[in-house]
């Protein structure tokens, strides 16, 4: 089962990372001012990542594969790692749809 680990950046900043079952990170937040816009972030990923429409799919400029996960509102509340493959930046964008909605939140801040 996946979960969401909340912790603090060296500017101070709260970052939260959702990790995989196998504790592989799958996807990691913007930094946020408060604990709770932090919390909200996480509660945005867990309604908006069933949804296939939300996940915007990039190439980089250095030819890797990456996606973003957009709130309805088209705001990026989560960043995908770069993959090698297409195929594995979709296995990406299954794997935050799988451990999302139901991930537990453990806060390290």
């Amino acid at each position: 089962m996946g979960k969401f680990v909340i912790n603090t950046r060296k500017n101070g900043e709260y970052q939260f990372q959702l990790k995989a079952g196998n504790g592989q990170v799958i996807l990691v937040s913007e930094g946020y001012t408060s604990l709770s816009g932090c919390e909200n972030g996480i509660e945005s990923v867990k309604k908006n990542a069933p949804n296939d429409d939300r996940y915007d799919r990039r190439t980089t400029e250095s030819g890797k594969f990456r996606f973003n996960l957009k709130a309805g509102n088209g705001q990026v509340i989560g960043t995908s790692e770069s993959y090698e493959s297409e195929s594995g930046r979709d296995n990406g964008i299954e794997s935050v749809k799988k451990n999302a909605p139901d991930a537990e939140v453990v806060n390290e801040a």
